[in-house]
């Protein structure tokens, strides 16, 4: 049943309302170390509907070569109901929500752990995200602290599509007013899964071979072996609006008054949302490493150990750890193969292996143990596991 309502001509009344510097609003988001307490559970705004031709446009932006993110009907031979949102868009989406609640205020992402993709996201899916706290660590008066929180993203049929933990730096309140309350009632449930399992599709007994190249097949992976990426990838301003496509409100990352308005380490041009430059060199890697994978199962121990702006190019390589038979019935047919990711930048990814040899595969936030200096081209790392098609 719909309904009418009608309108009067609209009057213009600003000449007539006083006005009133007493009531200045000042709404602000995201929130200080302070207000962050374990076992909080924030639900997130907005939740977004991913539509195909997002899909696609994620895809051919952060140049995924994956068919199955590019091509639905080689999505559906291999038994997708439809193409689906790669694993890349997804963690992009679920992050971004939670930026209101979790990060807005954040002096830092510190890490990313434990991610899991365990459902498959479709075109006319909403996802909708929530985090919970599970740690806050003080460091003294005046010193930024480090939260611990776990998010999830979740479907419309309840879910859990990506679960994933992070670790976020964060200033304490100080004299600063309040920022987003929680509602009042109990806290909802958090379905976080323990005992994760990919609910993916029946696979055919034979996979297509006709749309992907002869090399990155499980059988063409050895653990040690070390792939540099040829391709590198200039950023340019259209970050500002890549940023806010995935739904991340903080305005580090498309407000120049914001960020040239900052002190220290971090002021000057508006850095590129971590998501975004993780993206991009995922897609640089396509072709060498995920372009007969299946799915992407997951992630652990990741850092963006630099920042970039507008004009840095960004590079990859990546390091085979393991190598192993899939789990069940699916060992004939696909294997997982987990990867050392290394983004860098304003250098190619051979010219970085030749400048730094070894180090660039130690971690950065081991380095100081180690007598070790920082890498100043060095701007990101992680470890993947990805479930990849055997010939």
């Amino acid at each position: 049943m719909s309904q009418s309502l009608s309108l009067t001509p609209q009057k213009e009344l600003s000449a007539e309302v006083k006005i009133s510097m007493d009531q200045i609003k000042h709404p602000h988001y995201g929130r200080y170390l302070d207000e962050f307490v374990p076992e909080q559970i924030f639900v997130h705004p907005r939740g977004l509907t991913v539509e195909r031709a997002q899909i696609n446009n994620f895809s051919r932006t952060y140049m995924q070569t994956n068919p199955i993110y590019l091509n639905v009907e080689y999505a559906k031979q291999h038994g997708f109901r439809d193409m689906p949102a790669s694993p890349q868009m997804v963690f992009n989406i679920v992050l971004s929500l939670g930026v209101q609640n979790d990060s807005e205020k954040a002096i830092a992402n510190l890490g990313y752990y434990d991610a899991q993709f365990l459902v498959p996201v479709y075109p006319g899916d909403t996802i909708r995200a929530m985090t919970k706290v599970i740690d806050r660590k003080e460091r003294g008066p005046g010193k930024p602290g480090i939260v611990t929180i776990r998010t999830l993203g979740i479907n419309q049929n309840n879910q859990v599509v990506l679960q994933y933990q992070r670790k976020i730096m964060v200033s304490e309140q100080g004299e600063r007013p309040d920022t987003t309350p929680l509602p009042d009632g109990p806290a909802p449930e958090f379905p976080w899964v323990d005992s994760a399992q990919v609910q993916l599709p029946d696979f055919p007994n034979k996979f297509p071979a006709d749309l992907t190249g002869p090399r990155t097949y499980f059988e063409d992976y050895a653990v040690g072996d070390i792939l540099i990426h040829a391709n590198g990838r200039t950023i340019t301003d259209e970050h500002f609006s890549l940023t806010y496509d995935v739904g991340n409100t903080h305005p580090l990352h498309f407000d120049r008054v914001y960020s040239t308005g900052l002190s220290g380490k971090m002021s000057g041009e508006p850095i590129v949302y971590g998501g975004l430059v993780f993206a991009w060199l995922e897609g640089l890697a396509s072709r060498d490493v995920s372009e007969n994978a299946i799915w992407e199962l997951g992630f652990t121990e990741g850092y963006h150990t630099q920042p970039a702006i507008a004009g840095d190019t960004v590079a990859a390589m990546s390091r085979v750890l393991n190598v192993e038979d899939a789990p069940g019935n699916l060992s004939s047919r696909c294997g997982i193969v987990t990867f050392q990711f290394i983004g860098v930048k304003n250098i190619s990814a051979a010219q970085a292996l030749e400048k730094h040899g070894e180090d660039l595969f130690i971690k950065e936030n081991s380095k100081k143990d180690l007598g070790k200096e920082k890498l100043s081209d060095k701007i990101f790392e992680i470890e993947r596991r990805l479930l990849i098609k055997k010939r």
